[in-house]
């Protein structure tokens, strides 16, 4: 029997079919959208000129809302900073992995993936510079999915004699850290630079070194946290403000302009149009520290069970895809975040997820709300007493009260978003459905976890100057 022969006609169409197909993959992962994810540490939701503030101008941040969408019901589930961080990255309430309350160094679970580890997994190249703040002393980005980490870089000491001329304030937090400065750090060349502008070259350096790949970048900055005493002047004066919030706008000056730079770099490479750009904030304001939760009251310290505790300034900015210029008014919550990402970027969402894909409802193609509820149980028993908090939001409606054993309390934010009137008494029905929607929901729960004693050895963040990059997993011998 002759062996079969392929025609050179017949072998050209199937060369050109593979060629073909090869291209059409290379394309599809070159038109594969970008993210990039700031939160903001304690930012309050009057704290942006876009939502409202006089006094400190944040024009890049604002040029995001131009560009994109503007939410006002904006949720943060689990506070404060690491529960929610926490909940960020699963994309879901944090009660599902058995964290109530800050329970710092509970790991965060292993058989569903993070964020980070969704996208690596999509072929994403995923970054993250700052602030971690997430699971166990083991569980640092590298751990947990991202592929590039930006080192810490190393903080000023500051002399007996600096220390002397310090203002009353700056010496008493400098000598809580033994003189060693939070913001301000060294660079590769041996000068003193303030860390959020140290972050913000980091963010540029990461896209101009990944600009034709598709990545995912996670920047969550010390900023604006506590405490900002060492603040420039030359930031502060850039705002309207005085004392406390004085050196606060300065901060917050400051992560605009890494917005700004930001911008300036997608726009370079022309990556603006395919990067969705989500800001938002880790809990409410400190008002202690100068910030403002305006018009709602309460906040980070003091007034925890308030809305300004858990209510952040968020936007959703993609001016290739979302509408510019809008403001959506439904609630949502920072888990929708994984959501809304997964499925731009790959058309799925894991089951694990409590979120939703935010596009629809921004887009006016969904218009029931993209939450009818949502649920808060801070409960960790040996947690700060400030931390605890029970409850519900739903319409115009926040039921809430601090421990079980308290009567509820209700409010009507649209008519008083300074929750000073109680109508608890004069709407029983309302308070029977959403305690009975919270009873329910706590049913889905998993029982509070304690964090494990885990001797702290290498830090999750490595210090000094670049990137450190993960390591590829070696195969098995069976393999």
């Amino acid at each position: 029997m002759k062996p079969l022969r392929i025609s050179n006609s017949l072998s050209l169409f199937f060369t050109l079919v593979f060629l073909f197909g090869f291209f059409h993959r290379e394309v599809n992962s070159a038109e594969k959208p970008n993210v990039v994810l700031i939160y903001i540490d304690d930012l309050g939701y009057g704290d942006l000129s876009s939502y409202g503030s006089k006094d400190i101008p944040t024009p890049h941040i604002d040029r995001l809302a131009t560009e994109g969408v503007r939410c006002t019901a904006s949720y943060i589930t689990n506070p404060p900073c690491c529960p929610s961080r926490c909940s960020l990255m699963m994309g879901q309430y944090a009660q599902r992995f058995g964290k109530y309350g800050m329970s710092r160094g509970l790991p965060i679970p292993e058989d569903r993936p993070t964020l980070a580890k969704f996208l690596s997994q999509q072929g994403y190249v995923t970054g993250q510079i700052g602030k971690w703040d997430i699971g166990s002393k083991r569980q640092g980005p590298l751990q947990v999915g991202f592929t590039e980490v930006a080192k810490n870089p190393p903080k000023k000491k500051y002399t007996p004699s600096e220390i002397k001329k310090a203002s009353l304030e700056l010496r008493k937090n400098l000598n809580k850290k033994k003189g060693k400065s939070k913001y301000i750090c060294i660079n590769r060349e041996g000068k003193e630079v303030w860390l959020t502008d140290y972050d913000g070259d980091s963010m540029v350096e990461f896209v101009e070194r990944n600009k034709s790949k598709p990545f995912f970048l996670y920047w969550s900055p010390e900023a604006i946290h506590s405490f900002n005493s060492e603040v420039p002047k030359k930031l502060s004066r850039r705002t309207k403000a005085t004392g406390k919030r004085g050196r606060l706008g300065g901060a917050i000056i400051s992560v605009d302009d890494q917005v700004g730079k930001l911008i300036e770099v997608l726009k370079k490479h022309s990556l603006r149009k395919k990067t969705l750009v989500i800001f938002s904030s880790d809990n409410g304001a400190n008002s202690g520290d100068g910030g403002s939760s305006s018009p709602y009251t309460g906040g980070k310290g003091q007034g925890t069970q308030k809305e300004g505790w858990v209510r952040v300034p968020t936007i959703f900015s993609m001016p290739g895809r979302l509408p510019q210029g809008k403001v959506y008014d439904g609630m949502i919550a920072n888990f929708d975040f994984y959501s809304t990402i997964a499925q731009l970027t790959s058309n799925w969402t894991p089951k694990h997820c409590d979120g939703v894909d935010l596009f629809p409802y921004f887009m006016g193609q969904e218009k029931k709300p993209a939450h009818e509820y949502l649920f808060w149980l801070n409960n960790q028993l040996d947690d700060a007493v400030r931390r605890h908090l029970i409850a519900v939001r739903w319409k115009n409606w926040r039921l809430y009260k601090k421990y079980t054993k308290d009567p509820w309390q209700l409010f009507d934010l649209k008519a008083d978003p300074r929750e000073e009137k109680n109508l608890a008494s004069q709407h029983p029905k309302i308070v029977k459905q959403l305690s009975e929607k919270h009873a329910a929901w706590v049913k889905t729960l998993v029982p509070l976890k304690n964090a494990p004693k885990i001797r702290r050895g290498d830090p999750v963040i490595p210090n000094g100057h670049g990137w450190e990059f993960a390591k590829p997993k070696s195969k098995s011998k069976s393999q």
